[in-house]
């Protein structure tokens, strides 16, 4: 899903949307984040019960899961199994706006 690309519904005039994610799970709660240039966290990967939709509303994060980096761009999204040692940082050079969604595993 992360890199499909912005189409125009039909019957729509000068509309573009781009789906980010099809049914996952429960949503628990949901969060705006400023990360600033350098920042993010936890320090140190962590795990929890629920799952997280990391959706990318400007700048980009790199999303650590394990051992691997994952970069999600403005306009993409990123699904985090919260089981998995996760943790998000901006290393880019302005601060980025996430929305994170929270939903039951």
């Amino acid at each position: 899903m992360e890199n499909a690309s912005f189409i125009t519904p039909e019957g729509h005039e000068g509309f573009l949307a781009k789906k980010l994610f099809d049914e996952m799970g429960n949503i628990q709660w949901g969060a705006v984040a400023y990360i600033e240039k350098d920042g993010g966290g936890p320090i140190g990967n962590h795990t929890h019960s629920d799952n997280h939709i990391f959706i990318v509303v400007d700048g980009e994060v790199e999303i650590v899961m394990d051992d691997k980096t994952h970069i999600v761009k403005k306009d993409e999204m990123f699904f985090v199994d919260g089981l998995t040692p996760h943790s998000i940082w901006n290393h880019g050079s302005d601060t980025a706006k996430v929305i994170k969604i929270s939903v039951k595993r």
